[in-house]
This record gives structure tokens, C-alpha cells and sequence, in this order.
């Protein structure tokens, strides 16, 4: 089933706020409505497997690894009407065009990515991504610290807050980031 029009669709929040099974489960009800649905990823998230994408509660849906935006269209099927894109704060700056294109195309595309860095400052593309879509739904996590509403994403090395200088991406699960509201969110050696 064709769209009559293409749409930008955003899921976003820090991590462990459940980005990902969203992203499912709007792909399976596409899937239920028998639409053709494709997803990308970038080929740098390994965590769960290469050829799918997986929540942190274990939602996996199909997925195809790409190295850069522009490799989405070379994936791209002729009779997608829905493409999912995951994790996409990791991708260069082109990933903005591609989405747009796709859906100036009739495509609906749902993409989903952290707003923001360990540091709290905006992630990648995804403010511009924020800006372009005609629908985006910011969701909370829970303070690992004091169990409120989490809108950050702490790194934790050796179970101490990141330092501000440290890279900004570093592929990770509970193992070392978790989610802390922002009273709780600490950056040492962050200039003010």
C-alpha cells in the first residue's frame, strides 16, 4: 500500500527510554497493514547483532547496516512505502537529505536516535532531524539515581562520570551508560 504522502516521524530521548521498541512497534503495525517496510542502521552499532535492531528489552526487528546515509538509497527496494532508520545521531550530516528525500518520495520514515550526548548536547543530526519532521515524540527513562523521569544519558567509566573531554561516541549498553535525570547528570571538567 502506497502513502499519499511521505512524512518524517522522530523518536528520540537518552537512552534506555525505549526509542528503539517504539521504532518496532511502528514498523510491525506498517508490517500488519501490508506495507513494504525496510531499516537501516549504521554499521558502527554491533550490540545486538549486525542485521537487526534491538531494544535494551530484547524487541528485535530486521535491519540492514549501512556505513553512511547515502548507502540507504543504494538499499533502498522500489516498492518500500516505510523505512525505519535506528541510531540515527550516528550518521554523517547527509542523513537529513536522505530522510527528506525519501519522504518527498511518498515514503513514510520513522527514525529514531538519542537527542542528545553523554555531555547533554545535542546529538548529530537529530535537532535538525527534530526540526524537519512532522512529528516527534521525546520519551523519558528513569533516573537510575533517584528514580524520577531521566531526560540524560550518563557514561560511566569504571563506574565514574565520563569526563567532559572524552569521545563523544562510544558504542555501549548498561554496561557503561545509564540514564539520569537532569539533577543527577554529572559531567566533570565540563567549562561552564
Amino acid at each position: 500500500m502506497k502513502h499519499h504522502s511521505g512524512s518524517v516521524e522522530v523518536v528520540t530521548g537518552s537512552m534506555f527510554s525505549g526509542k528503539t521498541d517504539e521504532l518496532i512497534r511502528r514498523l510491525r503495525r506498517a508490517t500488519i497493514a501490508r506495507q513494504k517496510v525496510q531499516v537501516f542502521k549504521p554499521s558502527i552499532d554491533e550490540r545486538f547483532g549486525l542485521e537487526q535492531v534491538t531494544s535494551h528489552a530484547g524487541s528485535a526487528y530486521q535491519a540492514i547496516p549501512v556505513k553512511a546515509a547515502r548507502d540507504i538509497l543504494l538499499n533502498l527496494a522500489p516498492d518500500t512505502t516505510v523505512v525505519g532508520v535506528d541510531e540515527a545521531q550516528f550518521f554523517d550530516a547527509e542523513i537529513v537529505d536522505i530522510v527528506q528525500r525519501l519522504a518527498e518520495q511518498g515514503i513514510r520514515v520513522i527514525v529514531a536516535g538519542l537527542d542528545t550526548d553523554f555531555r547533554s548536547e545535542p546529538f548529530g543530526s537529530m535537532p535538525v532531524l527534530m526540526a524537519v519532521a512532522e512529528k516527534v515524540d521525546k520519551l523519558q527513562a528513569i533516573c537510575m539515581v533517584c528514580g524520577e523521569a531521566a531526560c540524560r544519558t550518563q557514561r560511566l567509566v569504571d563506574g565514574k562520570p565520563a569526563y567532559y573531554e572524552d569521545p563523544v561516541v562510544i558504542v555501549g549498553a548498561a554496561e557503561m551508560y545509564e540514564a539520569r535525570c537532569r539533577q543527577h547528570h554529572e559531567i566533570p571538567h565540563r567549562k561552564e
